[in-house]
């Protein structure tokens, strides 16, 4: 794994490329810290990729906690306020809200893979027509103000290819392709999420080998 992010600004899957979707792990991995890991990729292009896991939760690190790091406050405002978030942003329940392991590559820097209806043209940069990655800590405090995207999910760390690196990868049997499906995404069964992933493409996990060939 690389560790930088391929530069160049995110937008529609280009052909050929796989910006938007997911992979899926092969049994035969091989990496133990893609084992069972469902990974949407962010970025790619000729430069590598980076993609991030998102069935996998950051051991030993809640919502709360994680807003603590960086200096919010969980729950400000008004009670009124409070409650007003609360309704807007069910998931804001701190012990509901999984913080993800987005792979291996710098596990102490934060993303955030969010709807568009939340955009800073600061620092959000759109993956697909439909899906946008933020990477500050401003979109947190939306989330806990209640102003942020309607659907999230919050990763520490995210995993790298560089150029070559995951077509041969893929090649070589390591990695599925599934198609962006927003459950997959933001869903809350985060422990789930491979079995469906494979669920999406028809394939049993009892059946697949590493001779299976990708989708």
């Amino acid at each position: 794994m690389v560790q930088s992010i391929p530069k160049g600004k995110p937008g529609p899957t280009v052909e050929g490329y796989l910006q938007g979707q997911f992979l899926i792990a092969m049994p035969t991995m091989g990496d133990p810290r893609f084992e069972r890991a469902l990974v949407y990729i962010c970025s790619h292009s000729e430069e590598g990729a980076m993609g991030l896991i998102v069935n996998k939760s950051a051991p030993g690190i809640t919502f709360n906690g994680l807003l603590a790091q960086v200096g919010i406050d969980p729950a400000p405002g008004t009670a009124k306020d409070k409650e007003k978030n609360k309704n807007l942003s069910p998931l804001l329940e701190a012990e509901e809200r999984p913080i993800l392991f987005g792979g291996p590559v710098e596990p102490g820097r934060g993303f955030v893979l969010h709807s568009q209806d939340y955009l800073s043209k600061d620092s959000s940069l759109a993956v697909s027509p439909d899906v946008a990655m933020t990477a500050t800590v401003d979109i947190l405090r939306a989330i806990v103000r209640g102003t942020g995207p309607s659907r999230s999910i919050v990763a520490l760390g995210y995993a790298g290819w560089g150029p070559g690196q995951l077509e041969m990868e893929i090649q070589e049997n390591g990695w599925l392709i599934c198609d962006m499906n927003e459950e997959l995404l933001y869903g809350a069964d985060v422990e789930t999420k491979y079995e469906r992933a494979l669920a999406t493409l028809g394939v049993d996990l009892s059946l697949l080998s590493g001779d299976a060939g990708h989708a």
